[in-house]
């Protein structure tokens, strides 16, 4: 089966950066912080999870709390005996462009033994939060890292989003033609090809990919290209080297798209972010 995840990580990298580990007890609050998502993996406890203006969340088991981008919210315990949690922020590339961002929740909450295969990541990961070792710090950050990919596996496989990239991910046929944009982005793509990629008719796969996806594939392609090309960007590559590489014939038809895609030129948009 193609790797689904791998042109993800190789364009747009995730860091984790440790912020927590122990008990909380009683009233704690987590403001949004700029640019940032976390993880807090719930080891021990019960919790009640406020967002503003919604129903509190109760958590009552060992769980994984997932926030892809900043939201605040308030974390109620337990005054005196708490909880135990461990707590990284999580750092995108691109931050709320970054397409795995944007294609999760706000929040996700999974019960830690719903996710297969993570017991040993998670064992470790544990044993190390509480004790004081050489390359603790380091050896944690990767773990939420790993746990990260373990969840985005988990939710493709169960179906667990109804829309967006990863809902395309896990349909059995559209993830072929995702990974191929994913991976190829300077091919010619026409309809009739990606359809062909995922084995299916030209208007059957036009149909499934809209009502899955959330976009024709065309909307998401070019979304893809200008993903990569504000990324290079980013990085301080020059838009002539740019242009050939996400599948453009000339700086003037990237530029169309770019200003279709972002509402402004690229010189404008990199403005905005540097």
């Amino acid at each position: 089966m193609v790797d689904r995840l791998e042109a993800l990580f190789n364009h747009f990298s995730v860091r984790a950066s440790l912020f927590h580990s122990g008990n909380l007890c009683g009233v704690n609050d987590f403001p949004a912080e700029e640019s940032k998502g976390q993880m807090h993996l719930l080891k021990a406890g019960a919790l009640d999870i406020h967002h503003s203006g919604q129903t509190a969340v109760q958590v009552t088991e060992p769980s994984l709390l997932l926030y892809p981008q900043p939201l605040p919210r308030r974390f109620v315990s337990d005054s005196k005996s708490g909880a135990d949690l461990v707590c990284a922020n999580l750092h995108f590339d691109g931050g709320i462009n970054n397409p795995i961002v944007a294609a999760l929740p706000e929040f996700v909450c999974l019960p830690l033994a719903a996710v297969e295969g993570m017991e040993p990541v998670l064992a470790l990961l544990f044993e190390e939060a509480f004790e004081q070792r050489c390359g603790r710090q380091a050896l944690l950050n990767r773990l939420f890292e790993v746990i990260l990919i373990q969840v985005l596996r988990h939710m493709m496989e169960a179906q667990q989003v109804n829309s967006g990239m990863l809902a395309g991910m896990g349909h059995p046929k559209l993830r072929k033609a995702l990974v191929a944009m994913h991976e190829q982005p300077a091919n010619e793509w026409t309809l009739e090809e990606l359809a062909a990629t995922a084995g299916m008719s030209r208007s059957v796969f036009a149909g499934a990919f809209r009502e899955t996806v959330g976009c024709t594939a065309g909307a998401y392609l070019q979304g893809w290209r200008i993903g990569l090309a504000q990324q290079a960007l980013r990085n301080g590559r020059a838009i002539r080297m740019i242009v050939g590489e996400v599948g453009y014939g000339s700086e003037a038809a990237f530029s169309r798209a770019f200003k279709a895609q972002c509402g402004m030129s690229p010189r404008e948009w990199l403005r905005t972010v540097t």
